[in-house]
């Protein structure tokens, strides 16, 4: 692929920088943030022009914006998840009324959104999921189960869920993808999930009865599963080069610190550096090569093996680069005190999830080994 960036492109990446450089503050409140961003026309870039208070541009100047912020140390996002999964997926399967009713307050950072799949025994299997949606008298639907390792659920209006609206269906028969309303007092409730480094990024959220409106079910009713893997072929794209960004400053700082430590001296150390940058530019070859593209089924798969894979190995090697230093533990532990970390121990801990969330390893090597490769679909077990 000819990739590159026009004089034009280039002039709306100083556009972007100049705005960055002028609004964004680390530490801000992040809702605030969403509000700002969408009041001076940042949010839904790479939507249709259609009257939701988006502004448009091509796929190279969203690159520039992605790439950009990602630089530019601004917060990080609380409205991606409607922005980016949400809206590209009401734009293929929504109606008029919910294209007209749920985009514009995404545009302009009033509504903000989390994503209801996994479950505790649906993770990587999603099609095992149990949360059920059951029609009520008056015609609405009443969600009730559990959700888990939600994203943002503390902080979101809204929730779209996969849930079972077909009584006794099995696997990815009679399931619907429902938009649900957070602000349901005791019927909806988010429960922070303490992680090995002290924070909470992640919630579960138990659904009581919750209330779902009949016209808030995209795609129609049974379905959800259409609807659901369609939205999670726009978990990657665009957001995967703004995420090299930030693992490119992340390798800055591993290299620093084997600098200060002497690390650096080892033949292995430098041979793994090397090879970590080598990787890095690979990847975003790679992500360059295939944006845009809707033709290669295992593309999504690749890029999630080889960046899950990278930035695993990447705090493996920020631990090995301090040495006795890298000692992983908590300072004056208490239940309700947060573990004391620095930048390098929190890398670590965290990236030992990175090649299980979004898509576990061995899930992407089945998907590129039936979907691409052509080769006998793997058993299932009986459920």
């Amino acid at each position: 692929m000819d990739f590159g960036f026009t004089a034009e492109d280039e002039a709306f990446r100083a556009e972007v920088r100049a705005w960055l450089s002028e609004h964004a503050e680390s530490g801000q409140d992040r809702r605030v943030w969403e509000r700002t961003l969408g009041k001076a026309g940042w949010i839904g870039l790479g939507w249709p022009e259609g009257g939701y208070g988006n502004r448009t541009v091509g796929l190279t100047q969203q690159v520039v914006w992605a790439e950009e912020y990602a630089r530019s140390g601004a917060p990080p996002r609380s409205g991606h998840i409607g922005e980016n999964l949400l809206a590209p997926t009401l734009l293929v399967h929504g109606t008029e009324e919910q294209k007209t009713r749920f985009l514009p307050p995404i545009a302009v950072g009033e509504e903000l959104w989390c994503q209801g799949y996994s479950e505790p025994g649906a993770g990587s299997d999603l099609a095992g999921v149990r949360t059920k949606a059951e029609r009520a008298s008056d015609g609405t639907y009443r969600v009730t189960g559990q959700k888990i390792w939600t994203s943002l659920a503390h902080e979101a209006d809204w929730c779209f869920v996969l849930a079972r609206t077909e009584p006794e269906s099995r696997r990815h028969h009679g399931l619907s993808f429902l938009l649900v309303p957070m602000d349901q007092p005791g019927r909806v409730d988010v429960r922070p999930i303490r992680q090995m480094t002290g924070t909470s990024d992640f919630n579960e959220v138990f659904f009581d009865g919750a209330h779902a409106r009949v016209e808030h079910v995209v795609g129609g009713e049974g379905a959800g599963w259409k609807v659901a893997m369609s939205l999670l072929g726009f978990e990657r794209g665009v957001s995967t080069l703004a995420q090299q960004i930030g693992f490119a400053t992340e390798l800055g700082r591993v290299v620093q610190a084997a600098v200060r430590s002497g690390a650096v001296g080892d033949p292995v150390v430098r041979e793994r550096l090397v090879r970590q940058w080598a990787e890095l530019r690979v990847m975003r070859w790679n992500a360059l090569r295939t944006l845009g593209s809707s033709g290669n089924a295992g593309a999504p798969s690749v890029a999630k093996l080889l960046w899950g894979g990278w930035h695993q190995r990447l705090g493996e090697l920020a631990m090995q680069v301090r040495g006795a230093e890298a000692g992983v533990g908590p300072v004056a532990w208490s239940p309700a005190a947060p573990y004391e970390l620095d930048e390098a121990q929190q890398l670590f801990l965290f990236s030992r999830a990175d090649t299980i969330y979004g898509g576990s390893d061995q899930v992407q090597r089945t998907i590129i080994a039936e979907r691409v490769l052509g080769l006998p679909r793997e058993p299932k077990g009986v459920v």
